[in-house]
C-alpha cells in the first residue's frame, strides 16, 4: 500500500477514535449533572422537611397556656427543701397528670408586700399570661399598713393586668390575719379581699391557708409558713377554684 494511504487511514482512524471519546466524555458529563441535579432535589426534600418539622414542634411548644402565681413567700415556698414542693408546683404536677396544656410560672418574692408588688407588676406583664392568681396582703397585714393602702395597692395590680388584657382570667386568694392584730384590724383586713373580688368580678379563693393556718403541724418552726405537707392542702384549696377556669380540650 502505498505511504500516503496508509498516513490517511490512520488519520481517519485517530479522528473516528476522538470522536468517539468526545461522545463519551460529552454523555459522562450530562450523566454527572443530572445526578447532582436529582441529589440536589432530595437535600432540598430532606430540608423541607425537617424544617416542617421543626416549625411543627416549635408551634406545639407554644400552644401551652400560662399560669401565673403573683405573691410572697407562701408562693415561693419559703423554708421548703424543694420549691416545687409550694403549691404552685403541686399545681403544676396536678395539671400534668391531667395531660392539660398549661404552664405554671412561680412569681413569688418572699417579704413581699402589696406596694412591692405593685411595683413589679408591670415587668412580669412582659410576657403573655392566661391565668393571674393574686396572692398578696399577708406581709401588709403583719406590718399593720393602713387598710386602705392595701387595698389600693392590690387594685392597681388587678387594673395592670386587665389593661395588658382583657382576655386574661384573675383569681384573688384572700387572707385572714390572727387575732394579736386586733379585732377591728383583721376584721377589715379579711373584707379587702371579699371586697376587691366582688368588685371587679373575678374568682376567689376565701382563705388560701384554710385548714392550714394555725396547725402547728402543717407549718414550719416560725408558725407562718406551711410545710410540705401543709402546702398540699394549700394546693387543694387553689386548685378548688381554678379548675372550673381550666380549659379542658
Amino acid at each position: 500500500m502505498p505511504k500516503s494511504k496508509i498516513t490517511q487511514t490512520l488519520l481517519n482512524t485517530i479522528v473516528s477514535k476522538s470522536q468517539n471519546l468526545l461522545k463519551f466524555c460529552y454523555f459522562l458529563t450530562v450523566f454527572i449533572v443530572l445526578s447532582c441535579g436529582n441529589d440536589t432535589k432530595s437535600k432540598a426534600t430532606v430540608d423541607t422537611n425537617e424544617n416542617t418539622t421543626t416549625e411543627t414542634e416549635a408551634s406545639e411548644t407554644t400552644t401551652n397556656k400560662t399560669i401565673l402565681f403573683f405573691g410572697d413567700s407562701i408562693t415561693a415556698g419559703y423554708g421548703l427543701d424543694d420549691t416545687n414542693d409550694a403549691f404552685p408546683g403541686i399545681i403544676q404536677a396536678k395539671i400534668d397528670s391531667l395531660g392539660l396544656n398549661y404552664e405554671v410560672v412561680n412569681s413569688g418574692v418572699s417579704g413581699e408586700t402589696s406596694a412591692g408588688g405593685k411595683s413589679r407588676i408591670d415587668w412580669i406583664l412582659n410576657q403573655d399570661i392566661d391565668i393571674f392568681v393574686l396572692e398578696l396582703g399577708a406581709n401588709d397585714g403583719l406590718r399593720g399598713v393602713p387598710i386602705a393602702e392595701t387595698k389600693a395597692n392590690l387594685q392597681a395590680i388587678i387594673d395592670a393586668v386587665k389593661t395588658k388584657s382583657l382576655d386574661t382570667k384573675i383569681v384573688l386568694a384572700g387572707m385572714q390575719l390572727p387575732p394579736n392584730m386586733g379585732q377591728d384590724y383583721t376584721a377589715q383586713f379579711r373584707a379587702i379581699f371579699s371586697d376587691l373580688a366582688s368588685e371587679n368580678n373575678i374568682a376567689f379563693i376565701p382563705f388560701i391557708l384554710k385548714d392550714v393556718g394555725g396547725v402547728k403541724e402543717l407549718n414550719q418552726n416560725d408558725g407562718i409558713h406551711p410545710t410540705a405537707e401543709g402546702h398540699k392542702i394549700v394546693a387543694g384549696n387553689v386548685w378548688e377554684v381554678l379548675r372550673p377556669i381550666l380549659e379542658f380540650d
